[in-house]
C-alpha cells in the first residue's frame, strides 16, 4: 500500500516500474527522462558510505539509486518547486531515514556541508550553455534544460569540492559536449574512467552519454559497448528492457 502524501493542483503520483517504488511527478515541471535512469544504472556507488545527487529534479534518482546502495544519500535541488517534491516522494516511498532533499545552491552546498565528504556523486545537469538556444517561457523547464544556475565548469568544480579523493563521479549529458566535458573534468582533477555512448538505434547517432570518473585517478579509460534503445521492430532492446522493468514486461 502507497503511503497517503499531500498532493499539489495538476500533480500525479507514478510508479517507479522495476521497485515498487512510486514519484510525484507534474506537467507543469520537468519530469524526469530516460537519461535519470540510465544514468542511476550507470553510476558506481558503494554499498555503504555517504552518496550525492546534484539536480536532483523531483528526486528520481536518488530513489532509483536507493535499491543499490544502502549509503546515506543527499539530493541537491536549486527550485523550490521541484525540492519540494522530492521531499514529499521521498516520504511517500518512507526513505526518509536514508534519503534527504537539500533546496541550495550547488555550487555554495559545500560550504554548509564540507569539502570532499561522499564517496560517489552522480549529476544530470542541464545540457544547454545559458546563452543558446530559444529558453522555454516556463522557467521550470528552462532551468532544466539550460544552464541558468551555473556553467558546466561551475559544475563540475562543485563535484570536485564534494567527492573525496578516489570518489565517483557520475555524469549523464549529450555527447556533443563530450570532448568539453572530458577536459573539463581533467581542469578539476576527475579523471574519465568509464565511458558508454546510448544510441536510439543502432544506425543512428548516439544522444546520450554516461562518464564516470575518479577523483585524482590515473588516466586509463575504458569506452563500454554502446547501448542500443530501439531494435528494429521500435521496441526496446533487451538490456533496456531490463534496465525499465526487470522480469515485469508490460
Amino acid at each position: 500500500m502507497v503511503k497517503e502524501v499531500v498532493l499539489q493542483p495538476n500533480e500525479r503520483v507514478d510508479d517507479l516500474l522495476t521497485h515498487g517504488l512510486h514519484i510525484i511527478q507534474s506537467r507543469e515541471v520537468f519530469s524526469f527522462s530516460m537519461d535519470a535512469v540510465l544514468l542511476a544504472r550507470f553510476a558506481g556507488v558503494p554499498l555503504q558510505g555517504k552518496v550525492l545527487d546534484l539536480c536532483t529534479g523531483n528526486g528520481v534518482i536518488p530513489l532509483l539509486l536507493s535499491t543499490r546502495t544502502q549509503a546515506q544519500i543527499d539530493a541537491v535541488e536549486i527550485q523550490p518547486r521541484l525540492a519540494d517534491m522530492a521531499r514529499r516522494s521521498v516520504e511517500l516511498n518512507e526513505l526518509q531515514h536514508r534519503i534527504h532533499i537539500h533546496e541550495e545552491d550547488l555550487r555554495e552546498y559545500f560550504a554548509n556541508n564540507g569539502y570532499q565528504v561522499y564517496d560517489a556523486l552522480t549529476i544530470n545537469p542541464p545540457y544547454l550553455p545559458g546563452h543558446t538556444g530559444d529558453k522555454n517561457d516556463n522557467e521550470h523547464y528552462a532551468m532544466a534544460r539550460h544552464e541558468l544556475n551555473g556553467s558546466l565548469d561551475e559544475i563540475v568544480a562543485a563535484c570536485a569540492k564534494l567527492v573525496r579523493t578516489g570518489g565517483r563521479v557520475s555524469m549523464v549529458h549529450r555527447p556533443s559536449r563530450f570532448v568539453e566535458i572530458v577536459e573539463t573534468m581533467r581542469k578539476y582533477r576527475m579523471e574519465p574512467k568509464r565511458v558508454r555512448f546510448v544510441h536510439p538505434h543502432a544506425d543512428a547517432e548516439a544522444n546520450i552519454v554516461l562518464i564516470e570518473a575518479v577523483r585524482d585517478g590515473k588516466p586509463d579509460v575504458k569506452i563500454l559497448p554502446p547501448l542500443i534503445v530501439y531494435n528494429e521492430e521500435r521496441q526496446y532492446h533487451e538490456e533496456i528492457y531490463r534496465i525499465y522493468y526487470g522480469d515485469k514486461r508490460p
